[in-house]
């Protein structure tokens, strides 16, 4: 009851702190705060604001015609007065239209007059497929489709509420408005803004007018929404897999109860950490939940299996669990270490929820073990037990024994044709490995059928893109803007970069402070077309970039800094595979580099995130499969107490790990983050049956001192509990292929499939090895009385 006692004020202090947990899906959140490509585009949000946007795509039976064009007006008011956290909204009703009249500069919006004619309205459709802002960005170039672009604000609301800076002086204000920068706009605020968006389009929608919904910030959001209902749905599944299993192994209720209880608490234990620590749920830690449930209860089951088999023996409750913690204590000990410090390695990766994930699943694990080798005897030395096994349980058993002996005698006697085919599989396995191709590609996630994707494919194919990378030049002198010759040059980089190609990714649009300062010069030179230039006097840009300051527009802000030293170069492209613009990337810099010598420069935006996170996905995995296998190594080493022992059950261990590689390579799966984590986790969930079987192995090898004999003794005893977890432990993945994502349902079924071929390697290899490298010996009688 002691226990009790100091273990439930444990879980309540741990519990209470879940309130605190908060969910990111963003694109950021894939990257450390520490990051430099994350630091670069934090940079750029605090001077520009989000280059995010949602894209809500029109298709109309004719684009201009005035039904048409009245409905986009009341749905661009509507969006306008009730769409939170709006920064600015862009369609045809107000994109910026640039005139000169007489000596003034005009700056207004593309429908300043309500056209009523035909005349009128021909002559709207001329000026708009005429402009180049337009093109391909909110018109497409034969003007039958069109978007209305929504941008929020950059910063959460959070930052604006009250006088934040009220009674501070000069330098603690200046502290507080660093402080505040860092609270960008928050998930949850992003899902409000997609569901305003979403609720209004449903009304406008109809057989006349095909309405599309994508950007990123909607990406975003269907991501939060399939993890929250795949979460759920996943915690509901393992729960009724593992009862079902746990009943058939145990046929009684507090072998139901008991386990599930102890990982029930350890998961929301674990929660409480995240909360505590700050720490947000991620796509890839949506997997913690079953995760824990799945692994948790092998702990249990190992525990328990021993217990009510000892319990059956003597009827003392106990000396029943005394003996089932002195029989699988030790091997318990390492497993639940082994495993953690699989899920441990990732706290190495670049990739921060994967790291996240290393951190709080290795956590839950050793909070499972903490609470099954304290709460768990406690429990059962207070629960009423009985020593009585019913006769379905019986059969069940001698089922389960007669599989094993199976087991056990063809591993024993076949043990060359077992590591020969075995060597065969891993030759095919690393043939196939070598088709393992790198991946960071969120929209394949997705459903074929999925509406987002599908809008986002449409956007990419009419308007050349979806998505964008942005370039900072930072001349570092005020007004260095000015500069006839850099301004032409980066009008020239526009037109360059738009030429550039590589397997299937282009650039379908590019634009800068260059386009404002082109249409202000032709608007004052009478609208003639050769205008629509960048001019030579550096006093005459200064004067034009002054009159379209004057003018009314706030458009210029977007494009440079107050000092009008750093400008921004927007280049728009498709949602493709990251990986495919990895060289496309390295041409944009080297063409930077060779063309603007002496202005410094960075690249960011979305599309920039993701090709950093794709890099950090690579280093990672290497990281983490190396800490991973060398952390286990040495365990397994220390374990068995042999080096060459330790060694060669590593073969065991790395079977089914090089297997899933070899299938991943085979089948064409990417490898993404997902991915990547398989083998990881995998390898810290292999070893623990491997060591359970050594360390009876050896057990009984050194009573015996027949490795044929300790073989079958083993699988007799811990064989059972090893079956058991197994198949928990694999259905426990295979769940997660009923998942919404493509990348949770690769995940699942791979890491599925490596728990079985571990215990496969386990009934197999590791016996045939075992028997080839120990050899039979007779024991001295004095030895085995003193066993």
């Amino acid at each position: 009851y002691k226990t009790l006692l100091a273990i439930l004020l444990l879980i309540v202090a741990l519990v209470s702190q879940i309130r605190h947990i908060t969910i990111d899906t963003s694109t950021e959140g894939f990257l450390h705060q520490s990051d430099s490509a994350l630091l670069s585009y934090n940079d750029f949000r605090d001077q520009f604001g989000r280059d995010e946007a949602v894209i809500i795509a029109l298709k109309p039976k004719k684009v201009f015609g005035l039904p048409f064009l009245a409905t986009l007006k009341n749905l661009h008011r509507e969006l306008e007065d009730n769409v939170p956290y709006l920064d600015e909204i862009t369609s045809l009703i107000n994109a910026r239209n640039t005139r000169g009249e007489a000596d003034r500069l005009i700056v207004e919006d593309l429908i300043q007059k309500w056209p009523e004619e035909e005349t009128e309205l021909a002559a709207l459709r001329r000026r708009a497929i005429e402009n180049p802002i337009y093109r391909n960005l909110i018109l497409s170039e034969d003007g039958t489709f069109t978007t209305i672009i929504i941008r929020t604000q950059s910063h959460s609301s959070l930052d604006a509420d009250g006088d934040i800076l009220e009674g501070f002086d000069d330098d603690t204000a200046a502290t507080a408005e660093a402080d505040v920068a860092t609270n960008y706009l928050t998930d949850e605020e992003n899902t409000e803004v997609v569901a305003a968006v979403n609720d209004i389009i449903k009304k406008y929608r109809s057989e006349d007018l095909k309405i599309e919904l994508a950007g990123s910030p909607v990406v975003t959001h269907f991501l939060k929404r399939s993890m929250m209902s795949d979460m759920a749905k996943f915690i509901r599944m393992a729960v009724i897999t593992i009862c079902i299993l746990l009943y058939v192994m145990f046929r009684r209720i507090t072998g139901v109860v008991l386990p599930l209880l102890i990982v029930a608490i350890s998961f929301l234990c674990t929660l409480g950490l995240m909360g505590l620590t700050d720490v947000a749920f991620k796509l890839p830690t949506q997997i913690l939940p079953s995760f824990i449930l799945a692994v948790g209860v092998g702990t249990s089951v190992h525990i328990l299996a021993i217990f009510y088999q000892q319990l059956r023996n003597n009827h003392d409750k106990r000396e029943a669990i005394a003996h089932a913690l002195g029989h699988s204590g030790l091997a318990v000990v390492m497993t639940n270490l082994t495993t953690a410090a699989g899920l441990m390695s990732f706290t190495t990766a670049d990739v921060a929820p994967v790291a996240d994930l290393g951190i709080f699943a290795g956590f839950g694990i050793i909070l499972a073990f903490f609470f099954t080798i304290f709460l768990l005897p406690a429990l059962l030395a207070i629960i009423p037990i009985r020593a009585t096994i019913n006769k379905k349980g019986k059969k069940n058993t001698q089922l389960m024994d007669r599989f094993l002996e199976i087991t056990a005698e063809f591993s024993t006697t076949h043990p060359f044709k077992i590591l020969i085919t075995g060597a065969a599989v891993l030759i095919v396995a690393l043939w196939g490995a070598t088709n393992i191709r790198i991946s960071h590609a969120p929209l394949k996630w997705f459903p074929e059928d999925n509406e987002i994707r599908k809008a986002t494919e449409s956007i990419d194919s009419r308007l050349k893109g979806s998505i964008t990378m942005e370039v900072v030049f930072d001349t570092d002198e005020e007004n260095g803007l000015h500069n006839p010759d850099l301004l032409k040059r980066l009008d020239k980089a526009g037109e360059d970069l738009e030429r550039m190609k590589g397997d299937g990714v282009f650039i379908g649009k590019a634009w800068s402070v260059t386009t404002i300062i082109k249409e202000t010069n032709r608007a004052l030179n009478e609208d003639r077309p050769e205008a629509y230039a960048i001019p030579s006097d550096r006093k005459l840009v200064s004067q034009e970039l002054l009159l379209f300051e004057n003018s009314g527009s706030d458009d210029l802000e977007d494009f440079v800094d107050n000092r009008f030293s750093k400008a921004r170069l927007t280049l728009k492209m498709p949602f493709l595979d990251a990986v495919k613009y990895r060289p496309l990337l390295a041409q944009i810099s080297q063409y930077l580099s060779d063309h603007f010598p002496n202005t410094a420069f960075r690249i960011t935006g979305m599309m920039a995130l993701f090709t950093q996170i794709l890099s950090n996905t690579i280093s990672s995995m290497v990281k983490s499969y190396a800490v991973a296998l060398i952390i286990i190594t040495l365990l397994m080493v220390l374990l068995i107490g042999k080096v060459r022992i330790g060694l060669l059950s590593m073969i065991p261990n790395l079977f089914p790990i090089l297997t899933t590689m070899g299938i991943i390579g085979w089948l064409g799966l990417p490898m993404d983050l997902f991915t990547m984590m398989v083998a990881g986790i995998a390898i810290g969930l292999a070893v623990d049956d491997t060591i359970h079987f050594m360390h009876n192995f050896r057990r009984y090898y050194e009573i015996s001192g027949d490795p044929v004999k300790a073989v079958y003794q083993t699988l007799h005893t811990t064989g059972r509990a090893m079956l058991v977890t197994s198949v928990v432990l694999s259905i426990g993945f295979f769940i997660f292929g009923f998942a919404t994502m493509k990348n949770i349902v690769n995940f699942g079924l791979l890491t599925g499939v490596t728990i079985i071929l571990a215990l496969a390697s386990d009934y197999l290899v590791a016996p045939a090895l075992m028997v080839l490298v120990n050899k039979k010996y007779r024991k001295r009688s004095s030895i085995m009385n003193s066993r």
